[in-house]
């Protein structure tokens, strides 16, 4: 069976349509952390990052309760060697405590990860301490701890790469994964 050509064309640009409605205009996986330590990955993606003094620009990943999505920073970043969570961070947690709350269906894994400095074996512990630290952190805002998933990467899946306090800022970090 043929397409007239005009049946043709509407495929077409319904299915472009399709696509483009489907296209994500919010923050990336990561968060978008935009700043200093900023820069692409191997795809040329841009990696966000953060500076000395905390989140960089004006993003908290606040959200309002009605709004009802999931919080657009989804990355929170860590000092070396640390699993305190840094205070610039905690209304990024609230938001996404507030999404899980409101939303008891939904649920996230939360991945730990670490700069490259130290053995295999302490980096998947201290990226377990990072996400457990956040796990508490949103136990004690109320969320179900079913709805929250552990897990270690350790050094294994870096955000930016290089031998620089620059990349080792961007990979100790708690992603939010929904």
């Amino acid at each position: 069976m043929q397409l007239k050509p005009y049946a043709r064309t509407l495929a077409i640009a319904l299915s472009l349509a399709f696509v483009a409605g489907c296209s994500s205009t919010g923050g990336g996986q990561d968060g978008d952390l935009t700043g200093g330590a900023g820069g692409t990955d191997r795809g040329g993606v841009s990696t966000g990052g953060v500076n000395g003094s905390g989140v960089s620009g004006d993003r908290t990943g606040q959200m309002t309760e009605a709004d009802g999505r999931i919080p657009e920073t989804r990355t929170i970043y860590f000092e070396y060697d640390s699993n305190a969570i840094r205070s610039e961070f905690e209304p990024v947690l609230t938001a996404h405590a507030r999404f899980l709350q409101s939303n008891p269906n939904a649920s996230v894994v939360l991945q730990g990860h670490t700069d490259e400095r130290g053995t295999r074996e302490y980096n998947l512990a201290l990226g377990e301490r990072r996400a457990n630290a956040v796990e508490r952190y949103l136990n004690v805002q109320g969320v179900s701890p079913s709805q929250i998933e552990v897990v270690s990467y350790g050094e294994e899946r870096p955000a930016a790469r290089g031998q620089n306090e620059q990349a080792y800022a961007q990979n100790r970090r708690v992603v939010f994964a929904y």
